[in-house]
């Protein structure tokens, strides 16, 4: 991802602005014949790179986990074509050494007590600071970052974004599994992910320099070196000029998580676009999207969420938010995936696919999510 940090600011919005975006991508690595998780992992995996863009791939705390990065697009039609290579990149370098790879948010059988963080300065003092609850960090996102040049933009945005963080988190629920235990819940990797400082939704920073007044009194503390220990859900990037979500699960599907990554820039543009809409959010409409998240965690797509009209369903709350979008989307030229958001919502995300091939199995336990791991890594390449 290569965002160019030296452009100059330009308004916040104007009818030739490009909302150039790309996908980060976390996906487990493991033994190729069992799908266990391989828990160390050669260095020389990651030397491949990709023979036309040079994309690399790359570690992430623990061995067992790899990423990969897209550059910046403007259209969906290449953002997918790219993802789709580096997804296929990824596995070739896995099987070259008797590795596969697969995408969700957590591993059904994973045992993260075995977990071993990868032998680098960044995460050797990382694993120092969070001790058992980095080792935890069993867990594999997606991150969409939509370029916003200007900065205070990229703060008054963050803030307006909070009600939609549940939807965008529902519509990627991929972690129903923890420890070869059914959780009951449809994304269990934020419930973990949240044991870390500084995740969950943002506070409701009202100018930039409230913001980097945050960010100044933790660094001059000494609690945190530099803002890319803000772990929130949703984030202004420290390294490149964008937006970034982080609450969405990796997604099994490509077809998911362009639908996710579109309706996410989709939803930046109508923003920008229209900055009086949740310009008056506050502790209480925060407080209504902290419970969101929750019940998309516990309920992924056939959540209901609070509202102060009442309950309103994961369908209807997409179906009025597509409705109030669609001049955005038709812009941005990426309908057919935005229109994927409802086919998830009614044939149900990763998590639910996973639940209900569980439920065939006649073998219980450990046994029983073989079939559910052979699905994951058939579905990561298809």
């Amino acid at each position: 991802m290569d965002f160019d940090l030296k452009r100059r600011p330009r308004p916040r919005w104007t009818s030739t602005s490009s909302f150039r975006f790309g996908i980060e991508e976390e996906y487990f690595l493991c033994n190729g014949d069992t799908l266990q998780p391989a828990m160390e992992t050669p260095d020389a995996l990651f030397d491949r790179q990709h023979p036309r863009t040079g994309t690399s791939l790359n570690r992430e705390m623990l061995q067992a986990q790899i990423e990969v990065a897209s550059r910046p697009h403007t259209t969906s039609q290449n953002a997918r074509a790219e993802l789709r290579e580096l997804r296929q990149m990824a596995a070739a370098a896995a099987a070259d050494h008797g590795l596969a790879i697969l995408a969700c948010g957590t591993h059904p059988s994973a045992d993260w007590g075995q977990a071993v963080h990868t032998p680098k300065d960044r995460y050797d003092a990382l694993m120092d600071g969070l001790q058992m609850v980095g080792q935890r960090n069993m867990l594999c996102g997606m991150h969409v970052h939509v370029e916003l040049p200007d900065a205070d933009t990229r703060i008054d945005v963050m803030n307006r974004m909070i009600p939609y963080v549940p939807l965008l988190l529902a519509l990627s629920t991929s972690s129903p599994f923890w420890r070869s235990r059914c959780t009951g819940l449809k994304g269990y990797r934020l419930t973990a992910y949240d044991e870390l400082p500084r995740t969950g939704l943002p506070e409701l920073f009202r100018s930039l320099e409230e913001y980097e007044a945050y960010i100044s009194a933790l660094v001059c503390s000494g609690a945190i070196p530099n803002a890319t220990h803000i772990w929130w859900a949703i984030r202004p990037s420290d390294k490149y000029p964008t937006l970034e979500l982080r609450a969405a699960d990796c997604c099994t599907r490509i077809d998911d998580a362009m639908a996710i990554a579109a309706l996410y820039r989709s939803l930046v543009r109508h923003l920008c676009r229209r900055p009086y809409v949740n310009a008056d959010l506050d502790s209480v409409d925060r407080g209504v999207a902290v419970e969101n998240k929750w019940r998309a965690q516990r309920y992924g797509v056939e959540a209901t969420f609070a509202s102060s009209a009442g309950a309103i369903s994961v369908s209807e709350f997409l179906q009025a938010t597509l409705d109030r979008i669609s001049p955005d989307v038709e812009a941005l030229g990426c309908y057919d995936d935005v229109d994927h958001c409802s086919r998830i919502v009614q044939e149900g995300a990763s998590a639910d696919s996973q639940l209900r091939l569980y439920a065939k199995q006649t073998a219980s336990g450990a046994e029983a999510l073989n079939g559910v791991l052979r699905w994951i890594a058939a579905e990561t390449l298809q």
